[in-house]
């Protein structure tokens, strides 16, 4: 890693993960092996900001949670992004490899290895909306076909949303300031109810 980390991809440690390393990774992977319209990759580093707001939109408060949807892709800075086709052809390896390095960036940040099923969903149900969005906004699919794929979004979670075509450098720097203050928002929230547990028990 350019912060002389070595990360081994087989048995991955948080003591290995930097954020800095995360964003600069993921702003510099385009989604959809790049085939999209404009001056600039559509960056999975973008994409993820986009998924943590929608996740919020949707009503998703709690900051480790948030937390947790910025960092739902985090696995494709060292592992790329992999269109879903070949996910599928490569097998269940890959999904493995996925799985060891999403819980030990978890653990990095102090989320848990595995979140709760529901989170997950909710997560998911984010990253699907996004993915309408770039398909019909500069992956050159028609609001029918994305609809097929992907389900389509209300209107009112898709008001004011819209896909962002920036520098790297920028979205790197943006990335990690929202994992700055959703990180602190967690550990205030965490202390809160560390505080409120004490004094109850």
């Amino acid at each position: 890693m350019l912060s002389g980390r070595r990360l081994d991809l087989l048995d991955p440690t948080p003591v290995d993960i930097e954020i800095e390393d995360i964003a600069h990774g993921l702003a510099f992977v385009a989604r959809w092996n790049g085939q999209t319209r404009g001056d600039w990759p559509y960056s999975v580093a973008e994409h993820s900001l986009l998924v943590e707001e929608i996740y919020a939109r949707q009503g998703g408060d709690q900051p480790r949670w948030r937390l947790a949807a910025l960092l739902h892709d985090a696995p494709e800075y060292v592992i790329g992004d992999m269109i879903s086709p070949v996910k599928a052809a490569v097998g269940p390896g890959y999904g493995e490899l996925d799985r060891r390095l999403t819980a030990a960036v978890h653990l990095r940040f102090g989320l848990p290895a595995v979140l709760p099923v529901t989170v997950k969903k909710a997560i998911k149900a984010a990253d699907r909306v996004s993915a309408w969005l770039e398909a019909v906004q500069i992956a050159g699919f028609t609001e029918g076909e994305a609809d097929r794929f992907f389900g389509r979004p209300s209107d009112q979670l898709l008001r004011g949303l819209e896909i962002r075509l920036r520098p790297p450098a920028v979205v790197r720097a943006d990335f990690v300031a929202r994992h700055r203050d959703l990180l602190l928002a967690t550990e205030v929230a965490m202390a809160g109810e560390a505080r409120t547990g004490h004094a109850r028990g």
